[in-house]
């Protein structure tokens, strides 16, 4: 997660000069400048993505005569340092895209407008990602607007799993670890085979158990931030995870995802949890084998008929709270993320729409609809200012490789992990 926490003394120059934007604050179209500074990342760069927002601007401009939108590149390996300086500088952008595990610290700073009286005005809010809108979320207010989103879904061989009798996606969970154990039968003779290659620390797949039975990594309680890991219900979706990795998968148990396409390539893993990204590494002549049949679906829940939540990569668009022309910003994200654009950007570039009333467009598209569908139940790590030294300290992948292991059980594991969560994220 590409998460970095400013010093103190910026921090509280950006909430000063938030104050000082707030209480003088000119917002009308009048009054502010006829130059909308808009920030988006590289990805704004491709073919397909230039044309939506050209189109974007041009219905924008028409609708406010002598108001011109100046979009100004950024790269994600230096938009963060540029943004606290341009923030402490005064010189902020009117409009920013921020990567969706980047916006708690602008949120929690002041940094960011508060834009939950303009809730209701922006296109599709009530269908809105979940994990997106969390992401945009500090205690009960938006500070952004999703934008869109990257999803995991499982990745899996048709030839080993239809061998298995599974001619369709399975509707349960129960049902996946049973056709998955099928698989391990048919393959038994190599001990390496994984059904499912599942790394212990793989934390992102292994917390959608967690959130799967109605569990979360903590929760927002009197004012404060409680780690819940060891909740019953977070209790009954780590047994669930624990259950299944033992029988499906021979990853390493204090491993990690990273490069598991590698893995998958080689031949002895039957199907992987992975980003829709990661089908194309899969099957890249690099790694070896091109030619595996691969199909997706999103992984089920042990509900019958939905999906286990996901988490969610992504971006957000959010106005700097130094910005004098919110109103037009607010203009522009309402038209940029409106359905004719939603519409371009999803078709055009691949993306997951930020909304749940479009990700069927993908519905034809074998590479992009399961990772879409899977989209529509999401998941989002904890708005917590603090939240960066919690993954910084590993408290998570250490509790699963425990868990893996046998080093601990379920439940004394959880404890120590929530225990390690409500100290960090209060400290």
């Amino acid at each position: 997660m590409r998460s970095r926490y400013l010093a103190a003394a910026l921090a509280l120059a950006m909430v000063a000069g938030a104050g000082a934007s707030t209480a003088g604050a000119r917002t009308d179209a009048a009054t502010a400048s006829n130059t909308l500074t808009v920030w988006l990342m590289t990805d704004a760069d491709g073919a397909a993505w230039k044309d939506v927002v050209s189109a974007a601007n041009r219905q924008f401009e028409a609708a406010h005569p002598g108001t011109k939108v100046d979009v100004q590149i950024q790269t994600w390996g230096d938009h963060l340092t540029k943004l606290d300086a341009a923030l402490a500088g005064g010189r902020a952008p009117d409009v920013v895209e921020l990567g969706n595990t980047e916006t708690t610290k602008y949120m929690a700073a002041g940094a960011l407008a508060n834009l939950s009286p303009n809730r209701a005005s922006f296109p599709n809010n009530r269908t809105w990602l979940a994990a997106l809108t969390a992401s945009c979320t500090y205690q009960g207010r938006l500070f952004c607007v999703p934008y869109y989103a990257g999803a995991r879904a499982v990745i899996y061989r048709r030839d080993h799993w239809r061998a298995a009798g599974m001619t369709k996606a399975p509707a349960t969970l129960d049902a996946f670890v049973n056709f998955g154990k099928k698989v391990m039968r048919a393959h038994r003779s190599d001990r390496n085979y994984s059904a499912l290659y599942f790394p212990g620390k793989y934390w992102y797949a292994a917390m959608s158990f967690v959130y799967d039975y109605g569990g979360a990594i903590a929760r927002f309680r009197g004012g404060r931030w409680v780690g819940t890991l060891d909740s019953r219900f977070a209790v009954r979706g780590l047994r669930k995870w624990k259950a299944t990795i033992q029988a499906l998968s021979k990853a390493n148990r204090s491993g990690t995802e990273s490069e598991q396409w590698t893995v998958f390539s080689q031949g002895r893993v039957g199907a992987t949890i992975s980003n829709g990204w990661e089908w194309g590494l899969i099957i890249d002549p690099k790694n070896g084998n091109p030619n595996l049949n691969l199909g997706a679906f999103p992984m089920p829940s042990h509900t019958k008929g939905k999906f286990m939540p996901t988490f969610l990569g992504g971006s957000d668009l959010a106005i700097p709270a130094t910005s004098s022309n919110r109103a037009l910003a607010i203009d522009w994200i309402r038209t940029f993320t409106g359905n004719n654009s939603m519409r371009s950007l999803t078709n055009g570039a691949g993306v997951i729409p930020n909304t749940t009333s479009l990700v069927g467009l993908h519905a034809s598209k074998p590479t992009l609809a399961p990772f879409a569908q899977a989209a529509k139940s999401s998941w989002f790590v904890p708005t917590a200012p603090n939240w960066a030294n919690v993954e910084n300290a590993q408290v998570l992948q250490n509790m699963l490789a425990r868990i893996a292991t046998g080093r601990s059980t379920v439940q004394a594991a959880a404890r120590q992990a929530s225990r390690q969560i409500t100290q960090i994220l209060n400290g």
